[in-house]
């Protein structure tokens, strides 16, 4: 009598152990990776190199555990459809792209701890919005023809830029800045005499993050080329940057 109910004590547990290893896979398989949305609506002058942008940010996705979602149209810009997103990122857009009521709402999602990245011309966006200006740290004010420059690191702890050279010499298009805030934890710099028509002086940024009225904002004004998109060291520096975004450890 006692082995028959031990017996069957045994094959409770049994049961009991295989239960909670399907709930566990099943809560595994269903827990859901985080996404972001690349936003690269241009009103002003259109970027050939958007296309590009958009397919290398789905790549490094696949590759690092983030889905992807990409649009040039303005329809995800509500309540509703942002919270989805752990990083909204600004893939050169340019001019104004946002309505009033969708400015509110992208407001709200960055004060609820939102992530923004901004890409190359997400400075030139937005001129009248000046919530978007302390966003994104500063304002496009012209650029000089593409060109090779030489970059300085000057913070590599951030994922960003943890992997470059102190000392990064690359071809771009190289943006001089207007209106720039003044919070911003500057993590690389252009040294103006490797180059011809940069206009803000020894201090010249190029990639910057800060904490913004309650969310995160990165910023890199590279990325103006085709060629970006298939550089090892730039993807790394925008997926840090994208990291950085989404709140994940800065080391990662």
């Amino acid at each position: 009598m006692m082995q028959a109910v031990h017996r069957h004590l045994f094959f409770i547990r049994i049961r009991l152990t295989a239960l909670m290893l399907l709930f566990f896979s099943i809560a595994v398989f269903c827990e859901a990776k985080p996404r972001v949305l690349v936003f690269s609506k241009a009103s002003g002058f259109r970027h050939a190199s958007i296309p590009k942008g958009q397919a290398a940010i789905i790549k490094l996705g696949k590759e690092h555990g983030f889905d992807v979602d990409t649009t040039e149209s303005t329809g995800h810009f509500n309540k509703k459809a942002l919270k989805q997103y752990a990083a909204v990122i600004f893939l050169n857009t340019t001019g104004d792209v946002l309505n009033a009521e969708q400015q509110s709402s992208f407001e709200k999602y960055i004060r609820a701890g939102g992530g923004y990245v901004g890409v190359h011309a997400a400075t030139d966006t937005e001129y009248e919005w000046s919530w978007y200006g302390g966003l994104v740290g500063a304002y496009f004010d012209g650029h000089p023809a593409q060109q090779e420059a030489i970059l300085h690191v000057v913070d590599r702890s951030n994922a960003s830029t943890l992997h470059l050279p102190a000392t990064w010499q690359r071809k771009d298009e190289w943006y001089n800045f207007k209106n720039i805030k003044q919070d911003l934890h500057v993590l690389m710099t252009i040294d103006e005499k490797s180059y011809t028509g940069g206009k803000n002086g020894d201090v010249h940024p190029m990639a910057w993050y800060h904490h913004y009225d309650g969310g995160r904002a990165w910023y890199t004004a590279l990325g103006h080329t085709d060629a970006s998109y298939t550089e090892e060291n730039f993807l790394k520096h925008l997926l840090g940057g994208i990291w950085y975004a989404m709140g994940r450890n800065n080391k990662r």
